[in-house]
C-alpha cells in the first residue's frame, strides 16, 4: 500500500515537474491519499533524495530528480525496501536436513519471481507511468463509461450450483467492491 500511494504521489509531482513546489494538501486531494499518511510517505522519499521539500507559505514538495531518470523501483525500494527479501540471498542452513531440497526449490522459485518483479520496476520510469496515466485520463473523457443499471444480486440459494463459490474467503468477499490494485512486494 505504501508503494502504491507513494507512486501516485510521485506521479502527481512528475505531472507538475519544473513548476515549483506542490503543497501536500494539493497532492492528497488530487490523488485521494490521506494527507497525514502522504506526509509520512513524502518524508521517506525526501530522506532518500527522491523528493525535495521547501518550507514556508509558498513551500511544498517537488521531485529532486527528472521523472525520466526515476523508476518505480526507486519508489518501491525507498518505501518498502528491496523486492528481493534478505532471506532469499542467504544459503540454506545445514540443519535443514532432508527438507533442504524442498526448501531450496521453493526459495529459488520465490527468488526468481522477486527478481523478475524488480526488473520490471527498475525499467519502468515515472515518466512512463505519467504518460500512461495521462492517456488513461484522456480516454476516460473521450469515452464516458457506459451507464450501468444496478440489478440486485440473486440470493445465494437462487444461483445455479456451477456459480456457487465454496471457499470461505470467497464467500466473505461476495458483494464487496474490488480492492484497489497494489504493487506486489514482500514484507518479510
Amino acid at each position: 500500500m505504501r508503494s502504491d500511494y507513494g507512486a501516485h504521489a510521485v506521479i502527481e509531482l512528475a505531472r507538475r515537474f519544473g513548476q515549483g513546489p506542490v503543497q501536500c494538501a494539493e497532492i492528497a486531494a488530487s490523488q485521494k491519499i490521506p494527507e497525514s499518511y502522504l506526509d509520512q510517505l513524502l518524508s521517506g522519499l525526501r530522506r532518500v533524495g527522491i523528493v525535495h521539500s521547501v518550507r514556508g507559505p509558498h513551500g511544498g514538495h517537488e521531485l529532486a530528480r527528472d521523472p525520466r531518470q526515476l523508476t518505480l523501483g526507486d519508489i518501491v525500494t525507498a518505501l518498502e525496501g528491496p523486492v528481493v527479501p534478505h532471506e532469499f540471498v542467504h544459503e540454506p542452513s545445514s540443519d535443514e536436513g532432508a527438507d533442504w531440497w524442498a526448501a531450496c526449490a521453493v526459495r529459488n522459485a520465490w527468488l526468481e519471481a522477486a527478481e523478475a518483479s524488480q526488473r520490471v520496476l527498475d525499467h519502468t520510469t515515472i515518466q512512463d507511468l505519467l504518460e500512461q496515466q495521462l492517456q488513461i485520463r484522456a480516454n476516460r473523457t473521450e469515452q464516458p463509461a457506459p451507464k450501468r443499471t444496478e440489478q440486485p444480486a440473486p440470493d445465494r440459494a437462487e444461483r445455479p450450483a456451477a456459480n456457487r463459490t465454496e471457499h470461505p474467503a470467497a464467500q466473505r468477499a461476495e458483494g464487496m467492491p474490488a480492492p484497489r490494485p497494489v504493487l506486489l512486494t514482500t514484507d518479510h
